[in-house]
């Protein structure tokens, strides 16, 4: 009788382990989808001017966060391929050099740069911190400073 109740528990013991290791092997109690939420979502940047083309050398990734104090204007320069910035606090005042054009944009909006195109960024009344993802390649810089003008970061 004792070898059988015995034999139950060995049981249960292997199961149970088998189920243990189971599950430290996924990591993760459920399975389901994440919850999708398009940020930005164009062929143009801000300024209205179309992304025509990517580059054709191996593609670079490149994201970095972007602290603007209160009241400062960047440099102005240029991007030579397409990023996108996305506010994650504060405000950022876009300036097109050669047009005039403005925009504004929030914390938790995101906005595509303009490609070659003479521009910079102005932060609000607080500090504006800003992530952005350039589409690249290997060798060449994120931003390049107008004639004259210091490196934007």
């Amino acid at each position: 009788m004792i070898s059988k109740y015995c034999g139950i528990g060995i049981a249960a013991i292997v199961i149970g382990s088998s189920l243990t290791a189971l599950l430290a092997q996924t990591g993760a109690n459920t399975v389901a989808s994440g919850k999708r939420e398009i940020l930005l979502q164009t062929t143009e940047s801000w300024n209205g001017k179309p992304y025509i083309h990517y580059p054709t050398a191996q593609p670079q990734l490149t994201t970095i966060k972007l602290t603007i104090a209160p009241h400062t204007a960047l440099p102005w320069h240029t991007h030579p391929y397409p990023n996108v910035v996305y506010v994650l606090s504060g405000t950022l005042t876009l300036h097109d050099r050669a047009s005039g054009k403005t925009q504004v944009v929030h914390q938790g909006q995101a906005v595509g740069e303009s490609v070659d195109d003479v521009h910079r960024g102005e932060s609000g009344d607080e500090p504006t911190v800003l992530l952005i993802t350039y589409a690249g390649t290997p060798g060449v810089p994120t931003s390049v400073p107008a004639k004259g003008e210091k490196a934007e970061y």
